[in-house]
């Protein structure tokens, strides 16, 4: 079975992987040397509806929402028709 980014997780025998997905796993100190932390650049607006951090800075004027708001907002108004 593959998941959404093409990597495949099989288990083959009693025991083999006990269950445990790869990717859920705790990265390492090398897998994480070259990444960005999550908190870099500039301040984040938060989401009007769920106050989690959006993709827009805090000077951005208009309704901000994060990614998962934003889809959900565009369900509705796709679906009201």
């Amino acid at each position: 079975m593959s998941d959404y980014c093409g990597a495949e997780t099989t288990t083959t025998g009693a025991g083999a992987g006990a269950g445990v997905d790869p990717a859920s796993a705790p990265a390492s100190a090398t897998e994480t040397a070259g990444r960005a932390p999550v908190a870099a650049g500039p301040p984040f607006a938060a989401c009007v509806l769920c106050q989690e951090p959006t993709e827009y800075p805090e000077s951005y004027k208009g309704i901000t929402l994060c990614p998962v708001c934003e889809w959900r907002e565009a369900e509705r108004t796709a679906c009201s028709g």
